[in-house]
């Protein structure tokens, strides 16, 4: 089975995905910004018998995850699976965005997305066989009041997994994202905590199917992206969202 290399897998949904992957018998390298909770999962993994690697980087810092990605080919081998899953967000009026602020989110969600598939494209062009991944945001497709960088930066992964699937098709590459919305993940409970989302109950109410999404409802669908079944499926932007949000 094809490496996969899962960015932000220390948690939220690149924790689920990392664990989905790995039941379908892929090695996995998690890379991730936090190496303590990268090695926790990595540990969780090795628990049920999977091959797994944990790599601290700063997906938005180049030359961590040139050094990344090369400790997980030294490992197992080329890279035939990529997820990019790291990401931040903030509720910030448009007015008071700083430029910092604006440089930080795209830096990691925009760029750091461009660093990592540069850096895993070129085992999947010798191969003729890849699989890319990308996460954005239903708020990307909808917008986001007080998430002006947030979601220009994830509206840039959609047009960027567009772009390169079109130029790597040939290749026998697939490059698709995902669009989650209203997911039950750490970094939710962070903003209810801080009083800037309401409670899960509230929003439940507003999505069609009556509840928030899991990771591992994001996790299942980009399993199956990365399966020999998805062949046929790229530059496309699959929304898990509930019915939240219907293109």
């Amino acid at each position: 089975m094809p490496l996969a290399v899962v960015t932000g897998g220390a948690s939220g949904i690149g924790r689920s995905i990392c664990h989905h992957l790995a039941r379908h018998g892929n090695p996995v390298a998690i890379v991730d910004i936090d190496g303590e909770g990268a090695e926790r999962v990595a540990k969780e993994l090795r628990g049920d018998g999977a091959r797994v690697l944990a790599c601290r980087a700063d997906t938005s810092v180049r030359s961590d995850v040139d050094q990344a990605i090369q400790m997980a080919r030294s490992e197992f081998g080329p890279v035939g699976i990529l997820v990019t899953s790291a990401g931040v967000a903030q509720f910030e009026p448009f007015g008071e965005i700083t430029l910092d602020s604006w440089n930080r989110v795209l830096a990691i969600n925009l760029t750091g997305t461009f660093h990592c598939v540069q850096a895993a494209l070129p085992d999947m062009v010798e191969a003729r066989w890849g699989r890319v991944v990308m996460i954005s945001s239903s708020s990307a497709q909808r917008g986001a009041p007080r998430m002006a960088h947030y979601a220009s930066s994830k509206g840039g992964v959609i047009a960027l997994s567009k772009t390169l699937a079109l130029e790597y098709a040939a290749s026998g590459i697939t490059v698709n994202n995902i669009a989650p919305s209203s997911i039950d993940t750490p970094m939710v409970h962070e903003w209810q905590s801080a009083g800037t989302l309401g409670p899960i109950e509230a929003m439940a109410r507003n999505i069609p199917v009556g509840r928030i999404g899991t990771g591992d409802d994001i996790a299942a669908a980009c399993a199956f992206l990365c399966s020999e079944d998805a062949g046929y499926i790229t530059g496309q932007t699959i929304s898990v969202n509930g019915g939240s949000y219907v293109t």
